[in-house]
């Protein structure tokens, strides 16, 4: 995405969102999408058309390592 960090869901074209099987069905979830570029887009679904972050796929693989090893279990607890 050329550098930008928060674009419009619009801007990003025909992705495929997917999300958490652990997702509530009242939207209280997060959607991922990886992007042609490489990266991976990230958007709240209760805004499923505002905005979205682009993460490269090294940042959002230190996120999930950093979750599998419980480092942000204090944040939902």
């Amino acid at each position: 995405m050329n550098g930008q960090f928060e674009v419009p869901v619009s801007a990003l074209g025909d992705v495929t969102w997917q999300k958490s099987r652990h997702s509530g069905k009242w939207g209280n979830c997060v959607e991922v999408a990886a992007l042609d570029d490489g990266t991976i887009a990230m958007r709240q679904s209760r805004q499923a058309q505002g905005t979205a972050l682009i993460y490269t796929r090294a940042e959002l693989a230190a996120f999930v390592r950093g979750a599998k090893d419980g480092e942000f279990d204090d944040l939902v607890s």
